[in-house]
């Protein structure tokens, strides 16, 4: 298939393109390359992929509406997987408006393109973060998640919204993945084991928020990347049994679907960091704080939809896990 995969340079897109086109599929791959975080790393993950035959890089914006619209009148990809997005819920205290103008006015932009050019399925990043402060675990998408603690939150929110409209409105097949803590290999320099291992590496003391006591469902890259192809494959379609008196958040009258992505098996914090120091041979030096604003204490994935639709469930052990990312990270930045 033709498939246009927004965020190519990133984390997961860029494991999501390799995956594509080694299968034999051909991708279109749109990403700005933007200074969030070190681009070199950006420029590195692109590439593996950037001269494979199958694949076509654009490097634009999904908030440039002219460009992105361009885009799907070229290239006419049959399916999308929107994985770009302003990311990062501390950052979303910091800048807002960068969250409005990719994940909201971006989103707008896919969600058209698709619309205008008869794309037969649009998958699109949603996280975890948008079940807020639930108490009520394993977290499920079939539980109501109107009271999100982070702008980064409500923006995916706002995603599965739209998406939803759009498969209402114009019979646009949507499937909406809500990502767990995801890790591994060419992870993002953002997220805490990418800070972990390189602070403890440098006898830097790390910032272990929450003190220690967050439960994290954190899913490996390649799990995750799996869960990705299975539900591109697999093309929503109505559910006739949804009733309005008792409305499924996770499906509709319309071809609309939402799924968790995520270990099942929530770790703790200070696990987490043990492992780490394992695989490191060296221990952290620990600088415990308080839970930061727009942070949630615990994430725990009820996945029995993926499992029921796909037939997949995600289960790399965090140890064989941090076990790779550590390797990787030795490897990419000459360690010794």
């Amino acid at each position: 298939m033709r498939i246009l995969v927004t965020g190519t340079a990133g984390f997961i897109g860029n494991a999501l393109a390799l995956r594509l086109l080694e299968r034999g599929d051909e991708v279109i791959g749109v990403d700005i390359v933007n200074d969030y975080y070190d681009p070199r790393i950006k420029e590195d993950r692109l590439a593996r992929i950037k001269h494979h035959p199958g694949f076509t890089e654009l490097r634009i914006a999904l908030e440039d509406r002219a460009a992105m619209e361009r885009a799907f009148a070229e290239h006419r990809p049959q399916r999308v997987v929107n994985l770009a997005a302003q990311a990062g819920v501390r950052y979303s205290l910091q800048n807002p408006h960068a969250y409005i103008e990719s994940n909201i006015v971006g989103f707008m932009n896919v969600l058209e393109g698709c619309r205008h050019n008869q794309v037969e399925h649009l998958v699109y990043a949603s996280s975890s973060s948008v079940y807020g402060a639930h108490t009520k675990m394993p977290f499920s998408v079939h539980h109501n998640v109107d009271h999100p603690v982070s702008l980064y939150a409500a923006s995916k929110k706002s995603n599965e919204l739209m998406a939803h409209t759009y498969s209402h409105l114009y019979n646009l097949p949507t499937t909406g993945l809500r990502f767990f803590t995801v890790y591994g290999p060419w992870g993002r320099p953002d997220m805490a084991l990418f800070i972990f291992t390189r602070k403890i590496l440098a006898g830097e003391p790390i910032d272990v928020f929450n003190h220690g006591k967050h439960k994290r469902d954190f899913t490996y890259i390649d799990d995750i990347v799996e869960g990705v192809i299975r539900t591109l494959d697999k093309v929503p379609e109505s559910n006739p049994q949804w009733n309005s008196d008792d409305p499924d958040p996770a499906t509709s009258r319309a071809p609309y679907r939402l799924y968790n992505i995520g270990n099942n098996q929530p770790v703790e914090l200070m696990y987490f960091i043990e492992v780490l120091e394992d695989c490191l041979g060296k221990k952290a030096v620990k600088n415990f704080l308080p839970l930061q604003p727009g942070d949630v204490p615990a994430t725990y994935a009820d996945i029995d939809a993926l499992q029921h639709d796909v037939g997949f469930r995600p289960d790399t052990p965090i140890e064989d896990g941090i076990a790779r990312f550590v390797a990787w990270y030795k490897d990419y930045y000459s360690v010794k």
